[in-house]
């Protein structure tokens, strides 16, 4: 059916995140792309952000519909005391190396997410790249600039993704380790799997994020 005045066609989603297990949360987890209000894959780059750079680039240089919408996920690192691992990041924008970059509908996205993850609290503000894994006195040093959560793909991921065209970006991150939590490996730790299986359940939120890009434009 043809698209009806003031409507716009499918918009693809392309979901990116660094690691495997990552990639199997974001996957298997409840509201898979079956349910979805059009074409979603999940792209596993590969850590830091050289590495999310050149599989985002070529992932949308084949992109087959200009301005596939993209949307960062995965673990992070929390910068606020009082932060949980499972806590839920809103990226605003996101940043690195003095430059930002603004997010598509960050309050429609906290609001999906208090409704997707109840119990889980939802904090929206910057979220900053690193290079590295962030530990100790470089949490408040970040934290000092105003950004809530570091990761180490986000921002070059939305950067490469706008540089290849324009097109909706966001970026959810949930908390793995925080100031008062401090991480040493993945999956072996309690906050680890809190973390895992927050993830597993915030794709129903993605979909209607994904949906809002189809609606009439006015």
């Amino acid at each position: 059916m043809a698209d009806g005045p003031g409507t716009v066609g499918p918009v693809p989603l392309l979901i990116a995140c660094a690691l495997g297990i990552e990639q199997f949360a974001l996957r298997s987890g409840r509201g898979r792309v079956e349910t979805a209000p059009g074409p979603v894959s999940v792209l596993r780059t590969g850590m830091g952000p050289r590495a999310a750079e050149t599989a985002v680039a070529r992932a949308l240089g084949q992109e087959r519909a200009p301005g596939t919408a993209v949307l960062a996920s995965g673990f992070c690192a929390g910068l606020v005391p009082g932060m949980h691992p499972g806590d839920l990041v809103v990226a605003d924008e996101t940043r690195e190396a003095g430059d930002s970059t603004v997010c598509t509908g960050s309050g429609l996205l906290a609001e999906a997410l208090a409704r997707a993850v109840p119990g889980h609290a939802v904090h929206t503000g910057p979220l900053t790249g690193s290079a590295h894994v962030v530990r100790g006195h470089e949490r408040a040093e970040l934290r000092a600039t105003g950004a809530i959560a570091v990761d180490m793909e986000s921002a070059a991921t939305l950067r490469t993704a706008l540089r290849s065209g324009p097109r909706p970006v966001a970026a959810v991150r949930v908390v793995v380790d925080a100031p008062e939590h401090e991480l040493v490996r993945i999956g072996t730790i309690r906050g680890g799997i809190s973390a895992f299986r927050v993830l597993r359940a915030v794709l129903p939120a993605f979909h209607e994020w994904h949906r809002s890009l189809l609606l009439p434009r006015r």
